[in-house]
């Protein structure tokens, strides 16, 4: 556990609870059990201290529901007290699994609805929580983030609106533009990255991968996830290439452009494995082409490792090149809603990210340094290390 040397010796902002929305309750469980196994585990010597009795728990969630009326409103409330707390709201804005009824019909609930229990959340703790803080996996509206045309700037004014309402710090993961923070520059936003896990849960599921300049390749699959590719690439000391997207910029198709073609940049793939990394698959297509693409120019084996597994259109199409032998695992993360089908591939991998934000919360509520968190490089050499040792 990375800082437990000061965890130790720092005092809790407040005493902590944790309001997990029902889009990511299974979540919110899991998290609960690390942070109750931590400190559990504390070696404090002042755990008799008044400032620390409610510091050891069974149980750090709150009960918190968001109920509706028969014409779709509804109302946040709190069955759990939280004055002078220091409360962690979860949401999952992607969690298109849930229902409610308008009128009789049934709606399944959208980002927009999820952005909205979240508010009403916030709105029934403010003023009576020590502080606020969200933690928001999918940052809502970050595909919305820049204006290009006379268009909405939907991310930024969220933004703008949950630090209107009180909230102190915003934890958000792999954002498609962490820039965005640029909209609330005195308040907190904090945006983490799992290389560590996809590459824990890599290896994990593909004991025998090489992991060398002669065996792997690291692949972005456009222009915009250059920075996640050339970090990967460095970590793991191995080349780097990358695609980019010609697109027909005179249509708009689905609300954006049509690619016409991906071009790749990098050296030879004869003989390599090649990890594809993403912060998300939506509908899949480009990350597919791309890697029908690589096993056409003689790529052995096709990773691809996306944080947010999305897959609007369903599996279909990744079944069909799964079978094909165009991708050999699809590995991404149960930050966002996975449906129960995709645990049943057997081309896909989880990379749990529950303990992570564990060790997040806990650090947060302790208010010491998140260097060593966010920075996974130390941990990815390590286990690189014990890895490549196999090989010896």
């Amino acid at each position: 556990m990375p800082n437990i040397k000061l965890m130790e010796s720092a005092l809790p902002v407040a005493p902590l609870k944790i309001a997990a929305l029902e889009s990511c309750i299974d979540m919110g469980k899991k998290i609960n059990n690390y942070i109750v196994n931590f400190r559990q585990e504390t070696l404090r010597e002042s755990l008799d201290s008044p400032l620390f009795s409610t510091y050891q728990s069974d149980n750090y969630l709150i009960d918190c529901k968001c109920p509706r009326f028969g014409t779709g409103e509804a109302k946040g409330m709190l069955n759990t007290s939280i004055r002078g707390k220091d409360l962690f709201v979860m949401v999952d804005v992607c969690n298109y699994s849930l229902t409610y009824t308008v009128n009789g019909y049934v709606n399944h609930m959208s980002p927009d609805d999820h952005y909205q229990d979240l508010k009403r959340i916030i709105s029934a703790a403010n003023g009576k929580a020590h502080r606020l803080n969200v933690i928001m996996p999918f940052l809502y509206e970050s595909r919305q983030h820049k204006r290009t045309k006379r268009e909405s700037l939907d991310c930024a004014f969220a933004l703008q609106e949950l630090v209107d309402m009180g909230v102190s710090n915003i934890i958000t993961f792999d954002a498609h533009d962490p820039r965005v923070q640029n909209a609330i520059p005195l308040h907190g936003f904090d945006n983490f990255n799992p290389p560590y896990q996809f590459m824990k849960a890599l290896l994990r599921a593909e004991p025998d991968l090489m992991v060398d300049k002669e065996h792997l390749m690291v692949i972005s699959p456009d222009e915009g996830a250059m920075h996640r590719a050339v970090y990967f690439s460095n970590v793991l000391g191995v080349d780097m290439g990358m695609f980019y997207k010609r697109r027909d910029y005179s249509t708009i198709v689905n609300g954006k452009n049509p690619i016409v073609a991906h071009e790749f940049l990098g050296t030879d793939l004869k003989g390599k494995s090649v990890i594809i990394i993403d912060d998300m698959i939506s509908s899949g297509e480009s990350m597919l082409d791309v890697a029908k693409q690589m096993k056409d120019r003689g790529a052995v084996r096709v990773f691809v490792c996306t944080t947010f597994g999305l897959f609007t259109d369903g599996f279909g199409k990744f079944d069909e090149y799964y079978e094909k032998g165009y991708i050999d695992r699809v590995i991404t993360t149960n930050l966002t809603y996975l449906p129960p089908a995709a645990y049943k591939k057997p081309y896909f991998v989880v990379a749990d990210m529950s303990k992570f934000i564990a060790l997040i919360i806990d650090a947060f509520n302790h208010d010491i340094t998140m260097g060593n968190v966010m920075s996974p490089t130390d941990k990815l050499h390590k286990l690189l290390e014990k890895h490549r040792s196999k090989f010896v």
